[in-house]
């Protein structure tokens, strides 16, 4: 499993870290077993597996729930986990206690939490309690309602500077790590140059000193919208269509199961059955 240190030492070494989501025991082992650095079990569960239209509805219970899924999956790979919602903005004491239980009850290493300078105090005090804290900053999907939608964030020249404004205060406040969604490539470069902890992207583009997509996403299992930043590596949906389509197919024309499939019993305890005849 990396370490902190080893994260810092990779940007150093320009070596890209790779960041990927999982949510329950399949995605967890998958993402461990192809070497992903960094395990996110991102609250985008709400849209990919729990059916939400936003991220918004999703509770700790449900993070604690799909954390302890993954690291079941995933026991020798770094895992943050993301805190929900109004789960850290109404309190410290509220932000230390919720972090808390991700660790404890749900097994990640750290936490990851959306916003910049408002809530670094947040950020510092966690660190201070030795929990791990990676930032996220540009698009944020629990505020994307006050951000007008998901839009592209930080096109003019005074969005750009506050996004590293709030950068340079997550940093100095103790993060470890921070994420830039959906913000112009040549903005994210320019944070990427002036932090010195790394910077993970998701449309933040290429410059970024590391990158992350949803697992769903990737595997092309995600169909409702594309995000332009979104790769398919893989259409696993429509071949999962084609796959039950044909199970069903199969077993409405008795097709499945067949005699490979079944299970046979001796005759001679058949016949113990049956007796002299059979019916």
């Amino acid at each position: 499993m990396k370490t902190l240190n080893d994260f810092l030492q990779m940007k150093k070494n320009g070596e890209k870290i790779v960041m990927l989501t999982a949510y329950d025991y399949p995605s967890g082992r998958l993402a461990e077993e192809s070497g992903i650095d960094v395990v996110l079990v991102g609250d985008s569960l709400g849209m990919v597996v729990l059916g939400y239209d936003s991220t918004v509805p999703v509770t700790m219970a449900d993070m604690i729930h799909h954390t302890r899924a993954a690291r079941r999956g995933a026991k020798n790979t770094f895992m943050l986990t993301d805190m929900p919602y109004l789960t850290y903005q109404i309190s410290m004491a509220q932000a230390m206690e919720n972090a808390a239980r991700l660790v404890q009850e749900g097994g990640c290493e750290g936490v990851k939490i959306e916003g910049g300078e408002e809530i670094a105090p947040q950020v510092r005090a966690l660190v201070n309690a030795g929990i791990p804290v990676c930032g996220h900053i540009g698009l944020t999907p629990q505020s994307a309602t006050s951000l007008s939608g998901y839009k592209v964030q930080g096109r003019t020249a005074e969005a750009a500077r506050k996004l590293l404004h709030d950068a340079l205060a997550l940093e100095a406040a103790g993060a470890f790590m921070i994420v830039l969604e959906c913000i112009p490539a040549q903005v994210a470069e320019l944070i990427s140059k002036r932090l010195s902890i790394p910077t993970i992207g998701i449309g933040g583009g290429a410059a970024c000193d590391g990158q992350v997509l949803v697992f769903h996403d990737t595997l092309g299992l995600f169909e409702r919208f594309v995000p332009k930043f979104v790769k398919q590596f893989e259409t696993l949906g429509a071949k999962a269509r084609d796959a039950l389509g044909a199970y069903a197919a199969e077993v409405r024309a008795g097709a499945f199961p067949d005699e490979a499939h079944s299970f046979s019993m001796n005759e001679e305890q058949l016949k113990q059955i049956y007796g002299d005849g059979r019916d």
